[in-house]
Parts: C-alpha cells; sequence; structure tokens
C-alpha cells in the first residue's frame, strides 16, 4: 500500500497504462470466451431449447392421443350401453317367451287333465249305469221268479207256462 501511495493511484482517474492494459485484458479475455465458452454455451443453449421444444411437441401429441383416447372410450362406452340395452331386451323377451310357453303348456296339461277327468267320469258313469241295469234285471228276475212260484204252484199253470215259453223259443 505504501507502493500505491506514492505513485499517486487514483480510481476516479485511471491512468492511460492502466487503461490500455486493462482493455487489452479484457479484450483476450473476450476472445479467449468467445473461442471456448461461448460456443458450447450457446450449443448448450440450443440443446436446451431443443429439448424443451421436443418436450411440448410431445406434450402436445399425448394431449392429442388423451383426446383420442376419451373419445373412443366415449365410443366403447355408448357401445356398452346399446349392447347392455340390447341384452335386457333379449332377456325380456325370452322371459316373456319363456312365461308364454309355459301358460300354453299348463292349459295344456290342465285340459288333458279335465279331459281325462271328463272321460273317467263317463266310464265310472256308465259302469254305474250298468251295474245298476245289471242289479234292476236280477232285481227283476228274483221279483218275477218268486211271483211265478207263487202263481205256478197253484193248478197246472205251470204247465201252461212252459209250453208257451217252448213255443215261443222255437219262434225266435
Amino acid at each position: 500500500m505504501i507502493f500505491l501511495a506514492k505513485l499517486d493511484f487514483s480510481v476516479i482517474k485511471p491512468d492511460f497504462g492502466l487503461f490500455f492494459w486493462t482493455t487489452v485484458i479484457f479484450l483476450l479475455f473476450w476472445i479467449l470466451m468467445a473461442k471456448f465458452a461461448f460456443g458450447p454455451i450457446k450449443d448448450a443453449l440450443k440443446e436446451r431449447n431443443k429439448d424443451i421444444q421436443d418436450a411440448l411437441d410431445e406434450a402436445a401429441k399425448a394431449k392429442e392421443e388423451m383426446a383420442n383416447l376419451k373419445s373412443e372410450n366415449e365410443k366403447i362406452l355408448a357401445q356398452a350401453r346399446e349392447e347392455r340395452s340390447l341384452i335386457l331386451k333379449e332377456a325380456k323377451e325370452t322371459k316373456d317367451n319363456i312365461i308364454k310357453e309355459a301358460r300354453e303348456t299348463a292349459k295344456a296339461e290342465a285340459s288333458k287333465i279335465l279331459e281325462s277327468a271328463q272321460m273317467e267320469i263317463g266310464n265310472q258313469k256308465k259302469a254305474a249305469m250298468t251295474e245298476v241295469k245289471n242289479m234292476t234285471g236280477l232285481m227283476a228276475i228274483q221279483i218275477a221268479e218268486q211271483v211265478l212260484r207263487k202263481d205256478l204252484n197253484k193248478d197246472g199253470s205251470q204247465d201252461d207256462l212252459v209250453n208257451s215259453l217252448v213255443g215261443e223259443l222255437k219262434l225266435n
């Protein structure tokens, strides 16, 4: 510091030599920086700019793909809804057909059972009528037999009856 004090050094009024050497060193520093530092910095900035642009392009592409996927999802969802309504409609139609077939089958079975019951009732009625006729006939024969025995036990009317019955048999 003593050396600077003797030289009459002033920061506000620089000497021409100081100004010259400062300018030369600054220009030399600037040339070295331009040759060795500005090129890589410029390349790094270009690379960064390119990376940012690529990222923006990819983001736009991803946004477009998302929009496409969204529209495809909406189409698939609409298709699924249509298929669901179609399946529900078919299920309802199948249910209605099954119920209709079951009713028709039940009606046919009821009709067969009714017809079978009516036939059975008719057969039972015929059998009962036949039995009643047979019993009535037996009763009539028994009554007639008893009446004839009483009547035929008297005088010779028994012989006359036998002869008339034999005569009728020959005619038939």
